[in-house]
C-alpha cells in the first residue's frame, strides 16, 4: 500500500518519520521509506488552504497514492473532546466561503447560485466516503470539522459560527485537503488532536506537545496492527 502523508509543518509528523526511520529525499521535505507492507511519503504541504491546495495538487499530477492521510493539529469547539485527544474528521466544509448581508453570513449553498458547476457546489462541505480504509480504532471519534483562513478568537463570532454549523473542530487545511482527494478519487483520512479549545486566544492553555506526541503515538500504532 502506497500512503501519502500530508502535514502542514514538519513538527506534527517528526515523531512518525523518526520512529520508523524515513529519509529525506528532496530539500523540500519529502520523507520516504517503508514499514511493514506500507510505502509512505511524508509531504509538508505548508499551513492554510493554499499552499495544502498547490502542493498536494502538484503530487498527485505525479504520483499515486492507495490512501492521504492528513495530520495535525487541531482546536476543538466542544470542552468533552480533551486536550491531546485524537480525532478522525469525517466531515468538513470552507466556513467562510460566501457572502454577507449586513450581519447575516449567507454560505454558498444558501445562495442558490446558477451554473457554480460541480466542484464548487458539492464541495463547500465534503464528507469522507473511504475513512475504514484503514482500520481507525474504536477510542477515535468522528467529528466534524471547519476549515477557515483565520482562526477563531472572538467570542462574537465563535458563538456565531456555532450556531450556525455547530462544528466540533477548526483547522486551517483540513476541508482543502479533503477537496483534493476527492477531486482526484484518492482515498483519504484526516487525523487530528487537539492542541487547545476555540475560545480567546491564550497561548498558556495549549498543549501542543501531548497533541502531536498523542497523534503520532496513535498514527503509528494504527500501522503496527496491519
Amino acid at each position: 500500500m502506497k500512503i501519502l502523508i500530508v502535514a502542514a509543518t514538519i513538527q506534527e509528523v517528526m515523531p512518525f518519520i523518526e520512529s520508523i526511520k524515513l529519509k529525506e529525499k528532496t530539500k523540500n521535505e519529502l520523507y520516504v521509506g517503508g514499514y511493514k507492507f506500507c510505502q509512505f511519503e511524508i509531504m509538508i504541504a505548508g499551513i492554510g488552504m493554499v499552499a495544502t491546495t498547490y502542493n498536494l495538487t502538484k503530487t498527485f499530477t505525479s504520483n499515486k497514492y492507495d490512501l492521504a492521510i492528513n495530520i495535525g493539529i487541531a482546536g476543538s469547539f466542544k470542552k468533552d473532546i480533551i486536550l491531546g485527544e485524537v480525532v478522525n474528521v469525517v466531515e468538513d466544509r470552507f466556513s467562510e466561503m460566501g457572502v454577507e448581508d449586513g450581519e447575516e453570513f449567507i454560505s454558498m449553498n444558501e445562495l442558490n447560485l446558477k451554473n457554480m458547476g460541480t466542484a464548487s457546489d458539492y464541495k463547500v462541505k465534503m464528507e469522507n466516503p473511504s475513512f475504514e480504509v484503514l482500520k481507525i480504532p474504536k477510542s477515535i471519534k468522528n467529528v466534524k470539522g471547519i476549515t477557515v483562513n483565520t482562526v477563531h478568537g472572538n467570542e462574537k463570532s465563535i458563538s456565531k459560527i456555532v450556531e450556525k454549523y455547530n462544528p466540533d473542530v477548526e483547522t486551517m487545511e483540513g476541508a482543502a485537503f479533503m477537496f483534493v482527494c476527492a477531486a482526484e478519487n484518492v482515498n483519504f483520512l484526516q487525523i487530528r488532536s487537539i492542541s487547545n479549545y476555540v475560545e480567546k486566544r491564550n497561548k498558556e492553555r495549549w498543549n501542543t506537545s501531548l497533541a502531536i506526541d498523542n497523534l503520532n503515538n496513535t498514527l503509528i500504532s494504527m500501522f503496527e496492527k496491519i
